[in-house]
């Protein structure tokens, strides 16, 4: 089952992975804040049938925050 995984409390709101994911299912989650006071990214559960577990996320994130698995 494709996952993907995302380490909030090392997400400060680049929004990278927001603009790499062809799917454009990647978003801020703007009704929380993580332990660093920023927006977590995130997909909501009813997006992720849409992943194509490309990593494109994880490979721009520049604090591995992402975890794809396929």
């Amino acid at each position: 089952m494709k996952q993907v995984i995302f380490n909030e409390s090392l997400c400060k709101s680049c929004e990278l992975c927001v603009e790499a994911c062809p799917k454009h299912i990647i978003e801020m989650d703007l009704d929380r804040l993580n332990v660093k006071g920023y927006h977590p990214a995130m997909i909501k559960p009813e997006n992720m049938e849409k992943c194509i577990s490309c990593g494109f996320c994880a490979i721009m994130c520049p604090d591995t925050v992402i975890t794809v698995i396929k």
